[in-house]
């Protein structure tokens, strides 16, 4: 059963899938997300004005964060440890929208793969964004996070092509 990679046993109940038997390998994972702000708290950002401080390094170390937990935040994902998160920030001016884009890279040598740590990192990232300007705008849009792409492991590389299979 284990190598079906199955969640769940033969009576149907969840189950966290036993990776006991996988080789360790290297693998890497990088999602991407944006969130979109008034003018106002695009200008304050970039400024370093807003109240509570550095919006994007606070949010850059909530990510990081998020990508560590994320095998207590997400039923049956394995807790693994992490050898690298890495959370970087491009900030654009696009048809009337301003858009602040996270990208967080995460990096291990296990048996199993680092997407959903690299989804927690980033969504935790952009939900840091919100929670630090919420005070001057509600109306901020968080969108468009997915993987970009990941590496290593018995499933192969993937890389986004923008397409759904």
């Amino acid at each position: 059963m284990a190598d079906s990679f199955n969640h769940f046993d033969a009576a149907g109940n969840a189950v966290m899938v036993d990776v006991s038997d996988k080789q360790i390998t290297h693998r890497t994972a990088t999602a991407v997300g944006e969130i979109a702000v008034s003018k106002k708290i695009y200008d304050m950002v970039a400024a370093g004005t807003m109240k509570k401080g550095d919006v994007l390094g606070v949010a850059r170390l909530g990510g990081i964060m998020g990508a560590k937990q994320t095998g207590y935040l997400i039923p049956l994902c394995h807790p693994i440890p992490l050898d690298k998160c890495a959370v970087d920030f491009t900030s654009r001016e696009e048809n009337g929208e301003y858009l602040i884009r996270a990208e967080c890279t995460v990096v291990s040598d296990g048996r199993t793969g680092v997407e959903m740590e690299a989804l927690t990192g980033v969504s935790i990232t952009l939900l840091s964004i919100y929670d630090m300007c919420k005070a001057v705008d509600k109306g901020m849009v968080i969108r468009n996070i997915h993987l970009v792409e990941k590496t290593g492991g018995k499933s192969g590389d993937f890389h986004f092509s923008g397409k759904q299979d």
